[in-house]
């Protein structure tokens, strides 16, 4: 899948098939479903993951819990929007980095 094809999904309300748990958590964050995205990614550890769980924290706005999410998958707080982190994320995920 492509970024622009999950981005249509999106647009859509369409879940997308066979692709990752912490790309679902981006889908549900994009269609405004902050907790069901934030549940998704408590499960799926590691560095994608975490990565996910920082920008989530970060646009709630508990910007402590998101430095400390950052600095597990050793990055600082980006300067760049949340629109911005979230396309990094999605394309990151799908290959498109």
């Amino acid at each position: 899948m492509t970024f622009q094809e999950f981005k249509q999904t999106v647009e859509l309300k369409e879940l997308p098939k066979n692709v990752s748990q912490n790309l679902i958590a981006l889908w549900y964050d994009a269609n405004g479903d902050w907790d069901h995205a934030h549940e998704i990614v408590q499960e799926t550890a590691g560095f994608e993951g975490d990565w996910i769980h920082a920008y989530l924290h970060r646009k709630e706005g508990d910007l402590g819990n998101a430095s400390y999410w950052y600095s597990r998958v050793g990055k600082s707080r980006p300067k760049i929007s949340l629109e911005e982190e979230w396309e990094l994320l999605s394309k990151y995920l799908l290959g498109e980095n």
